[in-house]
């Protein structure tokens, strides 16, 4: 290993109590020095700062895991061609990262602190600029899509369907990231809400949320016809292949999306596979898609659901207590195959009562969850360091 990992994971506890401040003077330092990558940037950068502190410590997290790590940079290698990160971009941002490093380590900072942090980041941007350079030349940056139609399935929530203009592989289980001319630069996280069709569409269910900024712009503006860019296909929360484990699939609001593209591959492939989907939401009108899961019932005789809506003066506390009552009920879930899709909160909450009732934890699957993204920004180093904050760089857990 060309870097002493426990060089670095001291430096990185130092620092961790100071990463507001870290990731400010990264972004002050880059844009001063390299005034060329400013436009590569969003305009608002609260959020890309908190990205950028989420990815270097998922990557000190794993630094005792070479597979593990290697795997995680070669995606975000993968996925940076959208931004049109380019090989010549790479010492720049390393000369920055560790100017900040350094800026913030005081006098916890010394020659073999620096040795660490720069040997580790040539091996980063080692296998990153190199899970790019392998992709085919043929390989997109981003796929163009036309909004076909969009339906407005709730108050909050409108399902659009997408034409992507050249073929647009994906599994049942992934997400994508999406961005639209109207917010240049934002790319936020949606899962796709169905199964590989004949006709290559995508559907996306888009909830929108107060103070997001794109999620209003696709609830509430874009229209049939505009284009939108789409990323690369994330995620590894897809059916395994060939199983004939029980399947348990719980949908928690526009999670449903995403349970909706499992249950229509399963109907496909496996349609003689017992699954149990558990459907949430806030309140009874918060099931926007019912028509939907009586059609996907009818396709499949082995598929159960049972929905979770408490009254409407419960709220989501009422809806979890509702799930965890029925999953209670059923008390083991010993080797079943288990898919979590929902609010960060409620897919940590319920993956620890799952392992409670006897579910393989390599068995139980959800987009990354954590909960780091908070507008009510940590404002102590305890605070900082408490939060759990393995996350990648695009993550199922921004609000927007």
């Amino acid at each position: 290993m060309p870097y002493d990992p426990a060089v670095i994971r001291a430096s990185f506890a130092v620092v961790e109590r100071r990463a507001d401040h870290l990731t400010t003077f990264f972004y002050t330092h880059l844009f001063s020095h390299n005034p060329g990558l400013r436009p590569l940037f969003p305009e608002r950068l609260h959020e890309q700062r908190d990205r950028l502190f989420a990815a270097l410590t998922r990557i000190v997290l794993r630094l005792d895991e070479p597979g593990r790590l290697t795997e995680y940079l070669r995606a975000l290698g993968r996925d940076h061609r959208k931004f049109q990160a380019a090989p010549e971009h790479y010492p720049a941002v390393g000369a920055s990262l560790i100017a900040a490093l350094r800026q913030c380590s005081g006098h916890s900072w010394t020659p073999e602190t620096e040795k660490a942090w720069t040997e580790a980041y040539t091996v980063i941007a080692q296998v990153m600029t190199e899970a790019a350079a392998d992709l085919p030349e043929h390989h997109p940056a981003w796929w163009e899509a036309e909004v076909a139609s969009r339906r407005r399935a709730a108050a909050d929530l409108v399902v659009l369907t997408l034409a992507p203009m050249r073929p647009y592989p994906f599994t049942a289980g992934q997400y994508v990231t999406l961005s639209s001319p109207r917010m240049p630069r934002v790319w936020r996280p949606y899962s796709l809400a169905n199964a590989p069709r004949p006709d290559g569409s995508l559907e996306l269910h888009v909830r929108r949320v107060p103070g997001g900024l794109l999620s209003p712009v696709l609830v509430e503006d874009v229209m049939p016809g505009e284009l939108l860019r789409l990323g690369p296909p994330l995620g590894d929360a897809v059916l395994a292949p060939a199983s004939d484990r029980p399947l348990l699939l719980v949908a928690g609001g526009s999670g449903w999306g995403q349970t909706k593209a499992l249950v229509e591959q399963l109907a496909a492939e496996q349609p003689e596979r017992t699954a149990t989907v558990l459907l949430a939401a806030r309140s009874a009108a918060g099931q926007y898609d019912l028509d939907t899961v009586r059609r996907l019932l009818a396709r499949n005789p082995r598929l159960q659901v049972l929905t979770a809506a408490p009254d409407h003066c419960a709220g989501p506390e009422g809806a979890t207590a509702l799930l965890r009552e029925t999953l209670l009920g059923h008390g083991d879930f010993t080797d079943w195959e288990v898919h979590l899709s929902g609010p960060p909160e409620l897919v940590a909450e319920l993956t620890d009562l799952l392992l409670a009732l006897g579910a393989d934890p390599w068995l139980v699957k959800h987009d990354p969850a954590p909960v780091t993204f908070n507008r009510n920004r940590p404002l102590t180093s305890s605070e900082w360091f408490l939060d759990h904050r393995d996350v990648p760089w695009i993550n199922r857990t921004e609000l927007e």
